[in-house]
């Protein structure tokens, strides 16, 4: 039987924009209670306030492992007992090649894509399994599995995130805790204005000619794996734009 998220709760990080802001919507009309992380505090009221939905947010970096668990471990009566977590905080940041790509970027990318979704995971982990029932989603993306030049240290956050929601599993089996990561392709969000430093003409390029994913789709998937009967985990799902396919292999030539 699917499961029902009535007056469950459920956490989502980057909320303010893109898939977060699509997934807390999604489930709020199916009832549940959000709370809603993110980073800029306007945004995040504003969303806060027109959910039909008892709702909390909260303006916080996930990089900041401190204020992550003070947070979690004061989570107020009725929002304490986090059912679903969706780890959504994460950001590419350039496309140079690896021998020209900013370290800054770097470690920005590996602070926010991997440990922020490492520390959220751990902190809400051991209540879930006492209750013996919740389920952690992570969001991570097709760039996990397929290299694209400029994917580099991207890509390989991603692999994190893949292979993490693996292990995860592997350690939560017959707790009732159930694991999943989402691997998006192309999806028009705020991802490439951040990743293009705001350049607005670059970001719109990335799309051109060509139907992307919306957050809205992501968010339908991340609703379908959190409500699959309580007995089914969906390890992994994989969805792309039907525009959108593999290339070959990089050959240099001459």
């Amino acid at each position: 039987m699917e499961i029902s998220l009535e007056n469950k709760t459920v956490l989502v990080t980057g909320a303010s924009a893109g898939f977060g802001r699509a997934c807390a919507e999604r489930f709020a009309r199916a009832g549940a209670r959000l709370v809603l992380v993110g980073r800029r505090a306007e945004r995040l009221e504003a969303l806060r306030r027109d959910l039909p939905v008892p709702s909390l947010a909260a303006a916080l970096d996930v990089r900041d492992r401190a204020a992550v668990e003070r947070f979690v471990a004061g989570l107020p009566s009725g929002f304490g007992e986090v059912e679903v977590l969706v780890n959504n905080a994460g950001l590419a940041l350039g496309l140079a090649a690896a021998q020209a790509a900013s370290l800054d970027d770097w470690e920005q990318m590996l602070d926010t894509n991997c440990r922020g979704l490492m520390v959220f995971t751990r902190a809400l982990l051991p209540g879930m399994v006492a209750r013996g029932h919740g389920h952690v989603v992570n969001v991570g993306s097709v760039a996990a599995s397929y290299p694209y030049p400029g994917g580099n240290v991207y890509g390989a956050t991603k692999a994190f995130v893949h292979q993490l929601s693996q292990n995860l599993k592997a350690d939560l089996a017959g707790t009732g805790v159930r694991v999943t990561v989402i691997e998006p392709g192309m999806a028009e969000t705020e991802f490439s204005l951040v990743r293009m430093k705001g350049d607005a003409e670059k970001a719109k390029a990335v799309y051109a000619g060509m139907q992307p994913l919306t957050a809205k789709d992501v968010a339908e998937a991340v609703f379908w794996v959190a409500t699959r009967p309580a007995h089914v985990n969906v390890n992994v799902l994989e969805l792309m734009p039907e525009a959108q396919g593999f290339g070959p292999f990089t050959v240099k030539r001459g």
